[in-house]
């Protein structure tokens, strides 16, 4: 079955980086489009960025654009995002998501869209 696993989640504070790493097994890595979203406690998750299955396109929230990178490694099944200048705004747990269908471009929050991640907590201090 699929299985999708983040980490390089922790504690930073305000105006530090980070770099989370996912990794996808049981599918045809470079045949599915991947996001990374996140869900602050009380809040609904949120897309924060996308990227095709080639990585030739890209989507950002507004939230993170100039600030946040996601980049793919397809000979290496993962999926990265690297993430400057960070605020205390962005706390949160960072899921994970591989897109269900094959060659298709989306970046939904529907649970049934994606194969999800268990999530990794990203703590940002002031």
């Amino acid at each position: 079955q699929v299985q999708v696993v983040e980490s390089g989640g922790g504690l930073v504070q305000a105006g530090g980086s980070l770099r989370l790493s996912c990794t996808a097994s049981g599918l045809t890595f470079d045949d599915h489009a991947m996001g990374w979203f996140r869900q602050a406690p009380g809040k609904e998750r949120e897309r924060v960025s996308c990227i095709s299955w080639s990585g030739g396109s890209t989507y950002y929230a507004d939230s993170v654009k100039g600030r946040f990178t996601i980049s793919r490694d397809n000979a290496k099944n993962t999926l990265y995002l690297q993430m400057n200048s960070l605020k205390p705004e962005d706390t949160a747990m960072y899921y994970c998501a591989a897109v269900v269908s094959v060659l298709k471009y989306i970046c939904s929050v529907s649970t049934k869209d994606n194969y999800w991640g268990q999530g990794t907590q990203v703590t940002v201090s002031s």
